[in-house]
C-alpha cells in the first residue's frame, strides 16, 4: 500500500476509474475536471491523450494548493479513427458495428502531479481489443442497458454482457477499464 504525504485526488467522474483506485487502497477525494475533450485531425492517439490528460491537469492544478493529482482519458482507435464517448444511441449502434469482428486499440493518457515537490509525469498505456462478430441483435440489447453511453468505443469490457464482445486483448486488461493499474501505481511511487 502507499502511504501518501499529502491528499490524493482524482479528477475524473469515472466511477470505473473510481473503483480501479479503491481496488488498488489509494484513499482519494473527487475532482471535477471540465473540458472539452477536442480531438484534433491527424493528431496521433498518443499525443491526443497525453496532452487531454495534461490540459486537464492544468486545470486541476489551479483547483489544488497541496496534494497529489491524477487525471487521465480513454480513447479507441481502429483503423486511424478515433473513437470517443457514443454521441447518442444511433452512434453508439454505428460504434459497435465498426468495430464488430475488428482489432482496436485502447489509449489511456494520464498525468499525475506532486504539488509538494513539483513532480510530473504524463505517460499512456497502448491495448489491442479483437471483438467476435456481433450480431445487430446483441448491439441493440446492449445499447439498451444504457451501459455504452458514458464509455469511449461504446462498450464497457468489465460490464456483464460488454465482456462477451471481446475475443481477445493483448496489453492491460485495467487500461481497457480505464486507468492502467499497474503503470499509474509505480508512477505514484516514482513522483512521492
Amino acid at each position: 500500500m502507499i502511504h501518501l504525504p499529502a491528499p490524493f485526488y482524482l479528477a475524473s467522474k469515472s466511477p470505473r476509474r473510481k473503483k480501479l483506485l479503491k481496488q488498488i487502497n489509494i484513499n482519494f477525494k473527487s475532482l471535477n475536471v471540465d473540458l472539452i475533450e477536442e480531438v484534433l485531425d491527424g493528431e496521433h492517439p498518443i499525443k491526443t491523450v497525453k496532452r487531454l490528460s495534461a490540459h486537464k491537469m492544468l486545470i486541476a492544478e489551479k483547483k489544488i494548493k497541496n496534494g497529489i493529482i491524477l487525471t487521465a482519458d480513454t480513447i479507441v482507435v481502429l483503423k486511424g479513427q478515433i473513437i470517443g464517448k457514443p454521441k447518442d444511441k444511433k452512434d453508439a449502434e454505428k460504434i459497435l458495428k465498426f468495430l464488430s469482428g475488428n482489432t482496436h486499440y485502447v489509449y489511456t493518457g494520464f498525468a499525475i502531479t506532486n504539488l509538494l515537490n513539483n513532480k510530473r509525469i504524463v505517460d499512456y498505456e497502448k491495448t489491442a481489443v479483437t471483438f467476435h462478430k456481433l450480431s445487430v441483435e446483441m448491439i441493440k440489447d446492449y445499447i439498451e442497458t444504457g451501459s455504452p453511453m458514458d464509455k469511449a468505443g461504446a462498450y464497457g469490457i468489465q460490464d456483464d454482457f460488454g465482456a462477451v464482445f471481446v475475443k481477445k486483448i493483448n496489453g492491460s486488461y485495467y487500461n481497457v477499464v480505464g486507468l492502467p493499474l499497474s503503470k499509474v501505481y509505480n508512477s505514484i511511487l516514482s513522483i512521492l
